[in-house]
Formats: C-alpha cells, sequence, structure tokens
C-alpha cells in the first residue's frame, strides 16, 4: 500500500459528501454547512471512533481499521454492499486472502474458459449468454447474445470489452433506450473492480483509455460510486426486432469468482419474448451474416 492512499481518500469524502445530516439522525445546530454531506466529527461520531482517527483515515494514511470500525464506517456512510466491498479493499484488510481467492494487489493472469464452459454456451440456443472475466472483458458469448449485442468475436482481442464497447461504440448509444443509465453502471461497475485489481495492468489501461476518450466516463469515474451487477433489465431498440425489454440474471462459475455468466431473458409471453425468437430465427438465417447488426 503507498504511503498515501488516494483512492481510499477520494471515496471517503465522496460518500461523506452524499449524507444527508438529518436522515443520519444527527441533531442540528446553527452551524453554516459550507459543503454537502456529512462533516468529517459527524461520520467519527456516527462511527464511534475519534475525529482524529477518522481524520487521518480520510487523508489516506496507513490505518488498517479492526473488522467492527469498518462495520461502522459502512453504517454511518450508508454503504451498500458493494460500496462496504469497496472500502475493504481499499483499505485493504483482503491483503492476505481477498474475497476472490487471489492475494490483493497480485498482478493476475490470463484469463480463459473451461471448454465444457464454452460447449455450454454453445448449447444454449434460446438464452442469450455472455461470459465477462476481470474488468468486463468478453471471453465469450454465444450466437444469440452476439445478435442481441455485438459481434464481440469479430474484434481485435483488446477491444472484446463490455464496458469499452458501451462507451465507445456508437452501435451501443443507439442500441440502449437508457444509455447513460447503462453506461454509468459500467463505470462503477470498473470502478469496484479497480479496488479490488489495483495492479491489472489491462485492466489500468482500459481505464485511462477511456478517460481519454469519453467524456462521461471521465465524469463518472471521478464521482467514485461503485456498483455490483447481480441482475437488472435492459431497454433495448434492436435494428433487426425493434424495441424489447430484457432481463439478466448473474452466476458465479465455481473454481473461478473472477468469471461471471451473464443470462438474459424475457417475460413469457411478451412482445420481448416474441422478439426474442424473432432474433434467434435470424441469427441462424444467411440474412444475419450478411446484413449483421451495426456494432
Amino acid at each position: 500500500m503507498p504511503a498515501i492512499n488516494r483512492e481510499l481518500a477520494d471515496f471517503l469524502r465522496r460518500a461523506r459528501s452524499k449524507q444527508d445530516p438529518q436522515r443520519a439522525g444527527l441533531p442540528t445546530d446553527a452551524r453554516v454547512r459550507r459543503v454537502p454531506g456529512l462533516r468529517r466529527e459527524e461520520v467519527a461520531l456516527l462511527a464511534g471512533v475519534s475525529t482524529d482517527y477518522y481524520a487521518r483515515l480520510e487523508q489516506g494514511r496507513r490505518i488498517v481499521p479492526s473488522p467492527a470500525v469498518i462495520d461502522a464506517l459502512a453504517r454511518a456512510l450508508n454503504l451498500d454492499p458493494a460500496g462496504r466491498s469497496h472500502l475493504e479493499n481499499l483499505i485493504g484488510v483482503g491483503s492476505t486472502d481477498s474475497p476472490r481467492g487471489r492475494p490483493r494487489g497480485a498482478v493476475p493472469g490470463v484469463q480463459r474458459i473451461r471448454p465444457g464452459v464454452q460447449q455450454l454456451l454453445d448449447n444454449l440456443d434460446t438464452v442469450p449468454v455472455l461470459v465477462l472475466g476481470r474488468g468486463s472483458h468478453v471471453l465469450a458469448a454465444n450466437r444469440l447474445a452476439r445478435a442481441l449485442f455485438a459481434d464481440f468475436e469479430q474484434m481485435p482481442a483488446r477491444e472484446r470489452n463490455y464496458a469499452r464497447w458501451t462507451l465507445l461504440d456508437p452501435g451501443a448509444r443507439e442500441l440502449f433506450v437508457d444509455w447513460d443509465q447503462q453506461a454509468r453502471a459500467a463505470v462503477e461497475s470498473l470502478r469496484l473492480e479497480f479496488g479490488a485489481h489495483p495492479n491489472d495492468r489491462t485492466l489500468t489501461e482500459l481505464i485511462d483509455d477511456l478517460r481519454t476518450q469519453s467524456p462521461e466516463f471521465d465524469q463518472w469515474w471521478n464521482e467514485h460510486r461503485v456498483y455490483q451487477r447481480t441482475y437488472g433489465t435492459k431497454r433495448l431498440r434492436h435494428p433487426v426486432v425493434g424495441d424489447l425489454s430484457i432481463d439478466y440474471e448473474t452466476l458465479t462459475l465455481p473454481g473461478d469468482k473472477e468469471t461471471t455468466m451473464f443470462l438474459y431473458s424475457t417475460e413469457p409471453h411478451s412482445p420481448s419474448q416474441r422478439a426474442l425468437n424473432l432474433l434467434a430465427s435470424w441469427s441462424l438465417s444467411p440474412a444475419s451474416i450478411r446484413h449483421a447488426p451495426p456494432t
């Protein structure tokens, strides 16, 4: 850990600024608040620590709080599970045994999916499936997922990344009805990943590229919000089958906690299901090769 943990300092300051003193149950006083959110001494009061201790922690000093203090800080700052996990990663409490099974800070190796996983994807003909690795890198996609989103396999290896595609590809802006929401979630997921893997060179290069090429990314990255995608809904305006709403659930593969499978489905007997069925049929036709959706 560096002498000054700037990532931790930034995260704590921003988390503090988002809190509502009244909702936190703090007594009112006559002092004018020059900045939004809680004061340092108020966070310290809510967490049951001294103001000096919290101030040094927010300055990024080399302090490793106990689990009880981390719990108290998470409650004081009203952190959700993703925020709590990010706080632990930044503090480094998992430095000898990270939740993902590898020492924090260790340089990760190249990710590949097992042949059995690829075989499973190839046999799922009616369900779009994406497999993402560290930093939203697309490790695999079945035929229907490629027809629904983009043909990641035809992209250069460096560009096979869900976040990069979402932020930089004009086709993604056209595909997602709520592009801002989807793109922000991708940024916040990368923020969470970066806290757990600060020495991942590929992830760092991706972040540098996106900060340079996407003004939205740079703005959202500086907000230091984190998000963990576990389930949700995407609204699409597909160039072949039109509008549809598609739900997703995530599965972490046993034996490989850094690989996540995203399975997409639609409500039974809905217009979205009919659109997805039509897309499945279209993706099997020669026309899907000649007139692939723009990516």
